[in-house]
């Protein structure tokens, strides 16, 4: 298993996470099982968004005696009523949530604090400035909650979270069908039928902000919905109009900027297994690129995907992580003392490359290769 820094955490994260989907099946039947396996793997990032006594209870329940050994994201402000979940910002109804959660789990810590589910910037606007951060706030100085995160759907909505400099971590939706998809706040919309009926073409500026902006200042993002709750791994329900792989789309996941871990949303112990297998796959499994191009609803034309096609260059350089340094600078109008540094420790670098074009002729995206690193090398010198 690798691991990866969680943005200014801190902590270190396993690539691949594990959601809480498993722990609801056949009455939580599955939990122990689950947990042993991410275990045995190496996987410490575990993401519990769920308000169920019975998720919650048999949770803590897998986690004793190894507590310290996974990173827990647990939500804030996801709550039990009457019988069923429900998202709050009522005050007294998030206190006893979360004292719930801990109870429940066996704990006196969450690692990560999520802010559960913020779509419109008006219930970001109520959250920010209102009792909830005040809460949470409260609960980080007394160490209670290690982290601050945010879950959201909405790129223009977690820009602004993460640069208020209050959230650590992000969790937000990444895949390269919802990528292609503008902000709004009805999340529905991510996977409606009708908004894949025209031929969709290079990632959404708010969504491509959003990951260079997280790399810039340091938050880590976790990633939910990787395989689009399963209909990208289907032919007939990909909006993509083809299937990728479960590896395809965690290494899209993967490579885009800020990512720390893909929250695996497994429902069996083979589907987390799957998911794990990543880590063994081979450079060819793992590589979407190829299946990206031959998408007949969607295109990235132009635009850097990161996957790596144009090595190798004849100068050494890392042609793909130059133009990463370089989109991030691009997007933040300077250069972020972080991203020079990470620019300075590169072997080679733009100034270096004598325009030969061999890495075009491998772009399966038709990237003009030679302007950028010309244009690197305006930005960062020689």
């Amino acid at each position: 298993m690798q691991y990866r820094e969680l943005g200014r955490t801190g902590l270190k994260v396993s690539e691949i996470g594990m959601g809480c989907e498993g722990f609801a099946d056949h009455n939580g039947e599955a939990t122990n099982d689950l947990i042993d396996t991410a275990y045995q793997a190496g996987v410490n990032y575990i993401d519990l968004y769920s308000s169920s006594p019975m998720v919650r209870s048999g949770l803590g329940e897998a986690l004793k005696g190894r507590r310290k050994e996974f990173i827990l994201q647990a939500h804030v402000c996801s709550v039990w009523e009457n019988g069923q979940y429900k998202r709050t910002r009522e005050i007294h109804a998030v206190k006893e949530g979360f004292r719930d959660l801990l109870e429940r789990l066996q704990t006196d810590y969450i690692d990560v604090g999520m802010i559960h589910y913020v779509d419109s910037l008006e219930d970001w606007k109520t959250v920010a400035e209102g009792p909830v951060m005040e809460y949470v706030l409260e609960q980080k100085a007394q160490g209670k909650l290690r982290h601050i995160g945010l879950s959201s759907h909405n790129p223009e909505v977690a820009l602004e979270a993460v640069k208020s400099g209050t959230i650590e971590v992000l969790m937000f939706s990444v895949n390269p069908c919802y990528d292609l998809q503008p902000a709004g706040e009805d999340v529905n919309a991510l996977w409606d039928e009708k908004n894949y009926a025209g031929k969709l073409v290079n990632m959404d500026p708010a969504r491509e902000a959003l990951y260079e902006t997280c790399q810039s200042l340091g938050v880590g993002i976790t990633v939910m919905k990787a395989f689009g709750g399963g209909d990208l791994l289907n032919e007939k329900l990909s909006p993509a109009g083809k299937a990728l792989t479960a590896n395809q789309c965690i290494h899209y996941a993967l490579t885009r900027p800020a990512v720390a871990t893909v929250l695996a949303g497994a429902h069996t112990v083979e589907e987390l297994k799957i998911s794990i297998a990543y880590e063994d796959a081979s450079i060819e499994e793992r590589d979407y690129a190829s299946a990206f191009a031959s998408f007949p609803k969607i295109s990235w034309e132009g635009h850097c995907m990161y996957c790596g096609h144009c090595a190798p260059c004849p100068k050494g350089i890392d042609i793909a992580m130059v133009t990463k340094f370089y989109n991030l600078a691009k997007a933040q109008g300077e250069i972020p003392e972080t991203v020079r540094e990470h620019y300075a420790l590169l072997e080679h670098k733009a100034g270096e490359c004598v325009g030969c074009g061999a890495c075009e002729t491998r772009c399966p995206f038709g990237v003009t290769i030679t302007e950028n690193m010309k244009a690197a090398r305006t930005v960062f010198g020689k």
